[in-house]
């Protein structure tokens, strides 16, 4: 019997809930309340009446190809990677005719990592404020006139990943299930009523490489299995040259409450230059001078503090060379994984086993994921222990140095290279 995913023809108005999402088995939506739909943010009714002009706007050829809406984080792209894979495949078309519509955070990427495809990166954030840019680029969608638009995250936002599968105007529109809170119920509704095919790809917490895989198969019609993630990256000297064999740390986090604390990073960094590596600190530019514990043995020898001085490509080369890397939970150690570098990721309980840790079937010898259970696992990141936002969250702050460091050492024990 296959095991692939159901996948559903809606008509227009007709849609089925998302797994787990609360809502009755079946959900409809008429064209009255699509007119006036209730429930929606003031967002939502600024940006209408652009959204309907890109819609409607006149576009006169032929509608080709496949466009694959990607309105996410650098890790979630990782994620997602070796699935697209199978899509020429699966939708009957060449690798050039499919078009990624991707965020800027890893456009600089983008040229190595889907080589051979045609990617188109945004700025998501102003997509998301700015009426005008988003007019902009949602006539450049409409313009596109794909025969097949995409969407299969499952953590997303209906008024930018569902709005660009809707503005396209594609003759097909597939999308998977999404998350849905009673926040954003109104919303997914009024996109995902008018969409041809839902996918409901399981129950929150499923992993996403998992749905990913299930996505895919439910439009295949066949298993797809899923498959560790992996992504093609150029072999370049890393820069700057750290000299030796070395390891890299990640200490940061676009959240500051999932930043693992700082005195652990430095003792791991006092370890590593016992075992004889060298010592690269990475970061965003806004890491630098943030703690007195990191700028100080970034003095020492045999540490380099790159913190805010790569560029995401320089960071992929600098990980690809290393020996080791241990990241927060963050897009970094996805990345590092990907690359098939030996990698330690000091793992969080807010949607625990959606991003992180991988399944054991899909978890290489390279990557070991380290943390502290909790009972208030699965909290969205709203914790009800926390102070104050900047307070680390206690499911993090729980995890002792040593458990990371008895991590690492599995990992470096196989060797200088890879294990």
């Amino acid at each position: 019997m296959n095991d692939f995913p159901p996948r559903f023809h809606a008509n227009p108005g007709e849609t089925p809930p998302p797994s787990g999402s609360g809502l009755s088995r079946r959900f409809r939506t008429t064209s009255f309340w699509r007119a006036l739909p209730g429930g929606m943010r003031r967002r939502w009714w600024m940006f209408r009446p652009l959204d309907l002009i890109a819609r409607h706007w006149p576009v006169f050829k032929k509608p080709r190809g496949v466009l694959v809406v990607r309105m996410d984080g650098i890790g979630d792209m990782v994620l997602f990677r070796r699935t697209l894979e199978r899509y020429a495949e699966v939708f009957g078309v060449d690798k050039s005719e499919i078009t990624i519509l991707g965020c800027a955070s890893w456009a600089n990427i983008a040229d190595v990592v889907f080589e051979g495809y045609r990617v188109y990166v945004i700025d998501e954030h102003a997509f998301a404020r700015r009426p005008f840019y988003r007019f902009k680029i949602s006539l450049w969608v409409r313009g596109l006139a794909p025969a097949v638009a995409v969407c299969d995250s499952y953590m997303r936002r209906a008024l930018m990943s569902d709005s660009l599968v809707w503005v396209s105007a594609a003759p097909r529109t597939v999308v998977s299930a999404p998350y849905v809170s009673e926040r954003t119920r109104s919303e997914f509704g009024y996109y995902i009523s008018q969409v041809d095919e839902i996918v409901d790809t399981g129950p929150y917490p499923t992993h996403e490489v998992i749905r990913h895989f299930r996505f895919i198969s439910a439009v295949a019609g066949r298993t797809i299995e899923p498959e560790t993630p992996r992504i093609p990256w150029r072999d370049t000297d890393p820069p700057p040259d750290p000299g030796g064999a070395y390891a890299v740390l990640n200490p940061g986090s676009n959240e500051p409450g999932r930043r693992w604390p700082l005195a652990g990073y430095a003792g791991l960094a006092r370890r590593l230059l016992d075992r004889g590596l060298r010592v690269v600190f990475v970061g965003q530019p806004g890491d630098r001078g943030e703690d007195p514990v990191i700028d100080g043995i970034a003095k020492e020898e045999g540490i380099i503090d790159q913190r805010g001085r790569t560029d995401l490509a320089q960071l992929l080369d600098l990980m690809n060379h290393a020996q080791l890397v241990v990241s927060n939970d963050t897009g970094p150690a996805h990345l590092s994984i990907a690359l098939g570098r030996p990698t330690v990721v000091i793992v969080g309980g807010g949607h625990f086993g959606s991003f992180v840790p991988y399944p054991k079937e899909i978890t290489p010898p390279t990557a070991r994921f380290v943390y502290e259970e909790m009972e208030c696992y699965h909290c969205f990141w709203r914790c009800h222990r926390r102070t104050d936002k900047y307070q680390i969250f206690p499911c993090i702050g729980a995890i002792g140095e040593e458990r990371v460091w008895d991590a690492c050492e599995a990992l470096l024990g196989a060797g200088p290279e890879a294990p």
